[in-house]
Order: structure tokens, then sequence, then C-alpha cells
């Protein structure tokens, strides 16, 4: 069936269930993981670094899980997976709220972590690339933007449930709450691919020839894997994934800087709210600065606010004006993950093997989080203070932006040996 003229298509019904869908499980999900950290470690007496481990325990079943879970999205049912998925994902969250030691967590990250696979990672860039022929860069911002909203909605709300409910009545609250909206939204909205459905990819060309269709698409340009694992490029981004996801794993502990600084839970809650407000605007604005002015000049102006807003969470702590400002700033550099990666990804190298190369250069992210989001905890239990993990993370954001233009000096050299075509 090919879309009529001036209907909406399908595809943007598409969008709309993957907004929902994914902007709960990363806003009200894993984004609030970190109000409950202080709760949970002050009324069992766990340590931040043994507790946060959990994360990392997440972050290794998440990179080893990518490639099995690719494979089950091109063979089964997307609808069947999605709904599984986000009941391992909310329900093991929920299931926290039931422990009383720290193996908990370890054991339930690992069914968090599979859930999270599909929803806040394979899901969006698959079904986005399937559907949508035009505007893809577009479609992957709003995704994430809507992230930004949900959570900005969700976090002030997780953070007045732990403070009038506890942190064990607040995450079994929320994963509940979670898998009753998701599971009939992924029913309602989510398709596999247009050809099931019997339409075009939003954007596709429709040329009416000699009384027939003629479908015109473009060809895939870009370099195949095995060129692109060759090039420094390829290396320059994998580190570049490394570090923005290293710097954006500092907002798990962004709640525990500012209750040590002295703020209320409440407060803090609301502040996380800002947070997200920034991923919802950076995502945008650094979607719409892709296409105007590119994603090279785009990912150094988002280095450069990261610089920003870390100054000024070192200097200006005592603000709460000017921690709110800054929270918000982080989250627009945190955005880019979802929207700088994929835009650099096809600006390096094209759509010819883009799935591949993406979730191989995405290992980075995975690794990310095994390191980072640990390391962060223990230095604050050995010096009871986050100061050196920002003065890290200025370094890291200077680094970034070297990759950055080392990334596309390797572009030249794979154009110059004819390996993009």
């Amino acid at each position: 069936m090919d879309q009529k003229k001036g209907k909406i298509h399908y595809a943007w019904w598409i969008l709309l269930g993957l907004c929902i869908i994914v902007g709960l499980g990363k806003g009200a999900l894993n984004n609030s993981a970190g109000l409950f950290l202080t709760p949970i470690t002050k009324d069992l007496g766990i340590g931040m670094g043994s507790l946060t481990l959990y994360l990392s325990v997440s972050a290794i079943v998440t990179m080893f899980f990518l490639p099995i879970g690719g494979k089950l999205m091109a063979k089964y049912n997307t609808r069947l997976l999605l709904s599984i998925a986000i009941v391992l994902q909310a329900g093991a969250f929920a299931m926290f709220g039931m422990m009383d030691s720290v193996w908990g967590w370890y054991i339930f990250a690992i069914p968090l972590a599979v859930g999270g696979v599909f929803i806040t990672v394979i899901a969006g860039p698959v079904l986005i690339n399937q559907w949508f022929k035009k505007n893809n860069g577009l479609a992957l911002g709003i995704m994430s933007a809507a992230g930004g909203a949900l959570g900005a909605v969700s976090q002030p709300i997780v953070g007045n449930l732990i403070a009038n409910q506890g942190w064990r009545g607040s995450y079994i609250i929320v994963g509940i709450t979670v898998i009753v909206i998701v599971v009939p939204i992924v029913l309602i909205f989510i398709r596999k691919s247009p050809q099931d459905s019997g339409l075009l990819p939003y954007g596709m060309a429709e040329i009416k020839k000699n009384g027939n269709d003629t479908i015109q698409e473009s060809k895939n340009k870009g370099v195949a894997m095995v060129d692109a694992r060759k090039s420094y490029a390829f290396y320059a981004l994998m580190i570049f994934f490394f570090l923005i996801t290293s710097i954006a794993s500092f907002s798990i502990h962004i709640p525990t800087y500012l209750m040590n600084k002295g703020f209320d839970v409440a407060f803090v809650g609301n502040v996380m709210g800002s947070y997200m407000l920034g991923v919802l605007v950076g995502s945008l604005v650094i979607g719409f600065l892709s296409d105007k002015i590119g994603s090279k000049n785009t990912a150094i102006f988002a280095m450069a606010t990261g610089l920003i807003a870390v100054c000024l969470l070192l200097f200006f702590a005592s603000s709460s004006i000017i921690i709110t400002f800054a929270v918000a700033l982080f989250g627009f550099i945190s955005s880019s993950i979802g929207t700088l990666g994929p835009a650099l990804t096809t600006s390096l190298f094209g759509n010819k093997e883009y799935s591949q190369i993406y979730s191989s250069a995405s290992m980075g992210l995975a690794v990310a989080s095994i390191v980072a989001l640990p390391a962060y905890g223990y230095v604050f239990d050995f010096i009871g203070s986050y100061i050196p993990v920002l003065y890290a993370i200025i370094i890291m954001l200077i680094i970034n932006i070297g990759c950055v233009m080392f990334a596309f000096k390797g572009k030249k050299k794979l154009e110059q040996a004819g390996l993009w075509n």
C-alpha cells in the first residue's frame, strides 16, 4: 500500500511510540538511578563504590549482549521482543526495592541490562533507520529530546517519591508504572518495518513513470566495515564514544555530589529535572546544528559547552541557581551520546555498513560504563570528594575535541584511498 499524499506517514507514529518507550526506559529508569544511591548507602551501610559496581555489571552484560540483541531484532517479532525487554528492565528495577544486600543489585543488573539493550540502545536507531529515509538525524534528535522531556518530569517525581515513600517503595512504584505504560505503547505503535506494513519508508521518492510507480532510492554510500576497522578514524571515534560516555556517566553521581554539598534529596531531584531539560534542549540543538554546520563543528561546540558546565560545578557549587544552570548544561553535553554519536558515524563512514560500524564503535560506550561509574564512586569513597573527577572530565573534554579533528583527517585518508564509495 502506498502512502497517500497529505496523510501522516506511519513512520511518525513509530517515532512517537519510540519517544515514550525509550524516554521512559532512559528518563524514568536509567537516569533516576543516581537519586537512589545516597539513601541506599546510608540505609544499608554499603560503600558508594561497591554499590555502583552494579552499573558496571550492567555495562558488561550490555557489551556482550549487544550483538546478540541485534540478531534477535532482525529475526524475531519486534513487539514481542520489546514487551519482554521492558518487563526485564523495569521488573529488575522494581526488584531492587526488595534487596537487603549489594549482591541483589549485582544479580538483577543482568536482566536490567538485557532489557535495556533493546529499549535504550537498539530499538531507536534500528527502527528509525528502517522507517526514515529522510530526516533520520532529526528523528534521532526528537527521540533523544523526548527522553529529556520525560526525564524532566520523572526526575522530580522520583526525588519526591524517595523523600516521602523511601527508596524501596519508590523502586517498586517506578518499575511497575513503567511496565504498565510501555507494554501497551509497544503493542499499539510499533511495527518492524514499512515493508511488513505495506508501506514505503518516509522520504523515499516515488516518481510516476509510464503509468507505473518507480521507486528511486539513493544507493548507500560509505566505507565497508573491514576498511573502517583499519582506519584511525574508527579508533578515534571509539575513543570519542568512550570519553563522552565517561563524561556523561558522572550524571549518576551528580545527586551525591550535590548532597555532599549540603543540598537535600528533594532539591536534588528538581535539579536533575533541569538536567533532563538540558538533555531535551541539547538533543534538538545538536540535531539542528549537525544539519547546519556539520557534525564535526557541532561536536567541538558541544565539548566546549561541557567545559563551561564542569567549571561551574567546580567553582560555583554553593549557588543553587548556578548549580541548576550548570547541571542543565551538563545534560546538554550528555545528550550528544544519542545525537552526535550516530551523526559522527554517518559523517565519517556513511551508510554502507552503518549498523555494523556504529555497533562496533559503540563498544566504547559499554567499556566506559564499566570503568567510569565505579571509578567515580571509589574516588568519592577514598577521598570524600568528586573534585578530582571533575578535573579529569575537563581533560577528557579537551581530548575529545582532538579525537574529532583526528577522525576527520582519517576520513580524508579513506577518501583518498578510494575506500569511501
